[in-house]
């Protein structure tokens, strides 16, 4: 088995829900396990926030009009986007932009990639996943820091395919 078959079956694992997966051959042996249970405790989080907001209603009513304009700060930027391809992880792990660190980045903001270009690396269970790029275009944002955990299905780039 190779590092592309262990990358599908990682990409399968996950879209399938399943929480946990073992695979056992006559030479290795793979298990993958899903952190579906890292939801649970941002929703503590959130019901316990909401206890302290209703208390102090006139504060509550200024932010609300200042939380419009951000929102219409993302409505503004959200047709430039409607032209760009995301791309996103598609396994869990941590987030490299450049194979070692005395090498330079795969790719740069403003640089032209071709379908098949590495963009970055991940790395999940101490292998390097090599992240290619499915299209081709122009490097738009990077929207993932070097060194950073990423999660299944996470955007790591924009693309202006044209």
């Amino acid at each position: 088995m190779d590092i592309k078959e262990i990358q599908n079956l990682i990409k399968f694992v996950a879209k399938s829900g399943a929480h946990e997966v073992k695979l056992e051959m006559e030479d290795f042996k793979i298990t993958i396990k899903t952190a579906a249970d890292q939801i649970v405790p941002e929703q503590q989080t959130i019901v316990q926030h909401l206890p302290a907001a209703p208390a102090p209603s006139a504060p509550a009513a200024a932010p609300a009009p200042a939380a419009s304009p951000a929102t219409e700060e993302k409505s503004a930027e959200a047709p430039p986007a409607d032209n760009l391809i995301t791309i996103k992880s598609p396994i869990i792990g941590t987030f490299y932009r450049k194979p070692s660190p005395d090498k330079p980045n795969f790719v740069e903001v403003g640089q032209t990639v071709g379908q098949g270009d590495v963009l970055c690396v991940i790395e999940a269970m101490k292998l390097f996943n090599e992240i290619e790029s499915e299209h081709s275009g122009k490097i738009v944002k990077i929207l993932v820091d070097d060194a950073s955990p990423v999660e299944f299905d996470q955007p790591l780039f924009l693309i202006d395919p044209s």
